[in-house]
């Protein structure tokens, strides 16, 4: 069985890191972190795991953002497979043997673990459909909010999968992602323009695809995932600029002119829908009208000014 190097990119995590580590280290693998420019406790809790537990950090002076945290890990890896694991993301036991059993005898490029939250599958988010044009309406439109049991979208969250099922997939998610280290180099890795997140194992995906790589789900491969642990830590603004701007970045990439086109007025149009239910009714989670006006506002004006 080939061996497994684990990178871990961490960034202000050390509520998650220390159990996603003490989780590894009795399975067979390397691990890497790479510490995007943390301003907590991260690194003095790596540094105090380090004196029992085989570990190598990387400790970067600036936030590259995910992708790029990723390829510096890659470039230091020895290992056959590389296992793209976020820090809150806790494998449970033989949960890397299960992976690595999977990819070599499935014969995929890259395979996609179990993603659990509260013991139960993360739905919609352990694995989807390649975006398309459609997907990506709903999305900006707000037909997914209002109505999230539309076709388009049980369709491209795979909302009826069954999930307890090996299975070939489209896009797991990032946050537990093993692909053949060959495979990697051939493709250069993650595109760090998707910066600091969002779409950037989407990309991946598609272009494993795209050269004839199979991606498949190993549902035996079972990871406790909290979720959503970097992404919390943005401003609401820049959740928002961050996510439609790599919206457009990867269907820049992957869909036609036209299709771009389409998009970037759905998008446009799906803030002016902000904008008006934001100045009549509020925004969710408390968040301050006026700062959500503004953030949309921006969001349409790059979109008018993208290239």
């Amino acid at each position: 069985m080939p061996r497994c190097s684990v990178i871990i990119v961490t960034y202000n995590s050390s509520a998650h890191i220390e159990a996603c580590v003490k989780a590894l280290a009795p399975q067979d693998c390397e691990i890497i972190v790479v510490d995007n420019a943390s301003h907590d406790d991260t690194l003095s809790r790596l540094e105090s795991l380090a004196g029992e537990i085989p570990l190598q950090v990387l400790s970067l002076n600036r936030n590259l953002g995910f992708a790029a945290g990723v390829n510096v890990g890659a470039r230091a890896a020895v290992s056959d497979v590389l296992l793209i694991l976020n820090p809150d993301a806790i494998a449970e036991s033989g949960a890397l043997d299960e992976l690595l059993t999977c990819l070599t005898r499935s014969g995929a490029a890259a395979v996609g673990g179990a993603l659990l939250q509260s013991d139960c599958p993360a739905k919609g988010f352990a694995f989807r459909r390649l975006p398309t044009l459609a997907s990506l309406l709903f999305e900006v439109l707000g037909i997914n909010q209002f109505w999230p049991s539309n076709p388009v979208n049980r369709s491209y969250r795979c909302l009826d999968a069954d999930y307890s099922r090996e299975q070939p997939v489209e896009q797991p998610a990032g946050a537990c992602l093993a692909i053949q280290s060959e495979i990697w180099e051939s493709l250069r890795g993650m595109d760090s323009r998707f910066f600091p997140v969002w779409f950037e194992d989407v990309d991946l995906c598609a272009r494993i695809q795209k050269a004839g790589g199979k991606i498949v789900y190993c549902p035996v491969a079972r990871f406790q995932h909290d979720g959503a642990h970097s992404v919390g830590q943005l401003r609401f603004r820049d959740r928002q600029v961050f996510w439609y701007a790599n919206m457009l970045r990867y269907a820049a990439k992957h869909f036609s002119r036209v299709s771009v086109l389409v998009l970037r007025a759905g998008i446009i149009a799906g803030m002016l829908l902000r904008i008006i239910a934001s100045a009549l009714a509020g925004v969710p989670g408390g968040i301050n009208r006026r700062s959500a006006v503004r953030a949309y506002c921006q969001v349409a004006c790059e979109t008018l000014g993208a290239s």
